[in-house]
């Protein structure tokens, strides 16, 4: 049985564009490639970090949101580890409440992307 999983990594600040780009999507492939579904991403971009990591105080954040089974994390969280452009992340599985609440954000934010 798949489980709804919404995982937020920050890579490290030095990266390009393209760079961040491309990691991402080594991680979104990874999970579709172990069996995943990839329901929702968010780019949030540069952000400040609350306090200083590996001597930096920002990063790139990114929010999947996806489908998987349980195996599927070790494995996501092993890639995160081993990669060092991923200072930080986590993941979490929704319950039924944190679905719903991920879904009315959905609609939301599609809604406001449709008027601006």
């Amino acid at each position: 049985m798949k489980n709804h999983y919404e995982t937020v990594f920050i890579l490290t600040p030095v990266l390009s564009e393209a760079q961040v780009k491309e990691a991402v999507q080594k991680f979104k492939d990874l999970i579709v490639a172990q069996g995943g579904n990839i329901v929702h991403e968010e780019d949030w971009g540069m952000r400040k970090l609350a306090y200083p990591i590996q001597k930096k105080s920002t990063g790139f954040y990114t929010l999947l949101e996806f489908e998987a089974e349980p195996g599927v994390i070790a494995t996501l969280e092993t890639a995160y580890r081993r990669d060092e452009r991923v200072i930080r992340f986590l993941t979490t599985r929704l319950d039924k409440y944190a679905l719903a609440y991920a879904e009315k954000k959905r609609k939301k934010l599609e809604e406001t992307s449709k008027e601006g």
